[in-house]
């Protein structure tokens, strides 16, 4: 009996599984299936006939090159400026004990937890009081605020996995500070680093809400998929741009899973029997 049940739990969970992938999937699938759709305007199901020219008709629309060009540049230098200060502020916080401490990781995690929209509109009101005209810079340093929590969350559950007496025996053994950093600390704090990297690009690179507040004149990919996506003629181009934005999103996400893990298997380590 009691193995019935739990083949009974098993096949239940499995199904359930099944149902949540498709319910993620399914959309992401049709968008897939209607790349390929030979009718621009037709959207029945299925399809009445299947073509590539779609793919030909986006690769060869030079304001969608344009559009993730800026968003690759974007989605870099913000994430550059989220790596230096997230991994400071990651630092400082655990590494130190000072007034306020707990203070500052609830600011630094706020952004992320803010709609987007209020997110966005203070950052409108802010360069616009600081008279500073919207361009790819005023992009990144937006994305840059969100994605700074996702560096800082990687490093600070690095720092707490990593024992605190490994700079300790490196000063002891008479390490500079530079020379404990180099050699101990950042082998430490690299698939973390890489990691909160990866999944800040990601996130930056599909981000349309602040983008819309901050962008001025400028096209990122989501926006220039949204301008496109209620015209009828347009339907297929924009899910070929879809397809780009997934393959772009996704692969950086599977390697951050990837990275994280295999750093989670080194730290479990093989296990030892009796």
């Amino acid at each position: 009996m009691t193995r019935r049940s739990g083949d009974r739990a098993g096949i239940g969970l499995r199904l359930a599984a099944l149902a949540v992938i498709l319910f993620l999937y399914f959309p992401l699938a049709i968008i897939i299936l209607y790349a390929f759709n030979t009718q621009s305007a037709l959207f029945t199901f299925p399809p009445p006939g299947l073509t590539t020219r779609w793919f030909e008709v986006a690769f060869s629309n030079p304001s969608l090159w344009a559009a993730l060009r800026l968003s690759v540049t974007v989605a870099s230098v913000a994430t550059l400026i989220a790596l230096v200060i997230g991994s400071l502020l990651a630092a400082a916080v655990y590494r130190t004990k000072f007034f306020g401490r707990e203070a500052i990781s609830f600011v630094v995690l706020l952004p992320i937890a803010l709609p987007g929209i209020v997110t966005g509109i203070a950052l409108r009101s802010s360069f616009a009081i600081a008279g500073v005209p919207f361009s790819t810079w005023t992009l990144a340093v937006a994305h840059a605020t969100f994605c700074i929590v996702i560096v800082y969350n990687n490093v600070v559950a690095r720092f707490r996995r990593m024992s605190p007496n490994l700079p300790e025996a490196s000063a002891d053994l008479g390490a500079t500070g530079w020379q404990t950093f180099r050699h101990v600390v950042l082998p430490n704090l690299a698939t973390a680093l890489l990691a909160g990297a990866i999944l800040a690009f990601a996130l930056s690179f599909d981000e349309i809400v602040v983008t819309t507040f901050t962008a001025g004149n400028q096209e990122t990919m989501p926006i220039w998929i949204f301008e496109r996506l209620f015209r009828p003629q347009q339907r297929p181009v924009t899910n070929v741009a879809a397809i780009v934005v997934i393959v772009v999103t996704f692969v950086p996400v599977l390697i951050a899973q990837l990275l994280t893990r295999e750093e989670q298997s080194h730290i479990a380590g093989p296990a030892v029997g009796p």
